[in-house]
């Protein structure tokens, strides 16, 4: 042992890669072996694989895109205004204005149809041979009547509520002679009806005294005076009782 550590002795083997190529390659097999092995014994132990299907849908093409919106339309005096005006345009005379009115020549020519017999002149009521001016329309029809006054009211009976009248004016009977020289006496009691003015315009006997006394009365009372009614405003006629007595002394 010393001699070989002292490097006296050679030693064993005289080449020491050859050994240590020998171990690589059968190192090398033996992986080789396993591995082509394993490949074989995991072919037969794998599940297979299965197969994938993909279905596409026959879908119509997208519609195109819409044409975008077109540009508003000038007006009539922008487009002419616009519009350049050619020389040969320019040159042109202005076209003269349309008559307002087509008058027809008088005669109308021997041709001319003869009309309907019993018909109207010129087709138009008020109108004349051959055309021209027509005559002057027929006047409007009158406006119509106002409408009837109503109706007065009733006289308003005075008293209560509705102060009576002031009398203005009261005239005395006359005692008849008749009456006087016959001793006929009474009281007449009369309702009369005063108008807007304060007059006494009817009269009616409600106690007669006799047919003498009576006229006596009522010409008496047709000379009175009263101050008109108004109420709100607005005159009224009122209706109101007096009694006349005739008593000799």
């Amino acid at each position: 042992m010393f001699d070989l550590v002292a490097g006296a002795t050679e030693h064993i083997p005289h080449r020491p890669a050859v050994p240590a190529l020998i171990s690589l390659a059968a190192q090398l097999g033996l992986v080789a072996t396993v591995g082509v092995a394993s490949v074989v014994i995991g072919a037969g132990r794998l599940p297979e694989m299965p197969t994938m299907m993909a279905f596409v849908a026959d879908l119509p093409p997208a519609p195109p895109p819409a044409p975008p919106p077109p540009p508003p339309a000038a007006r009539p005096a922008e487009r002419a205004a616009a519009r350049p005006q050619t020389p040969a345009a320019a040159a042109l005379p202005a076209l003269a204005a349309a008559p307002g009115r087509i008058e027809l020549e008088p005669g109308g020519g021997e041709d001319a149809d003869e009309g309907v017999p019993g018909g109207v002149e010129s087709g138009i009521p008020g109108g004349q041979v051959g055309g021209g001016a027509l005559a002057e329309l027929p006047a409007p029809p009158p406006p119509p009547p106002p409408p009837a006054p109503t109706a007065p009211a009733a006289p308003i009976r005075v008293g209560g509520k509705v102060p009576q009248p002031a009398l203005l004016q009261r005239v005395e009977p006359e005692y008849p002679s008749a009456a006087v020289e016959a001793r006929v006496q009474g009281i007449v009691i009369l309702e009369t009806v005063v108008g807007e003015d304060g007059r006494v315009i009817e009269v009616r006997v409600l106690r007669s005294a006799g047919d003498v006394l009576d006229r006596a009365a009522i010409a008496a009372i047709r000379q009175w005076r009263y101050a008109p009614l108004e109420l709100n405003g607005v005159r009224a006629r009122f209706l109101l009782t007096a009694t006349l007595s005739f008593k000799l002394d």
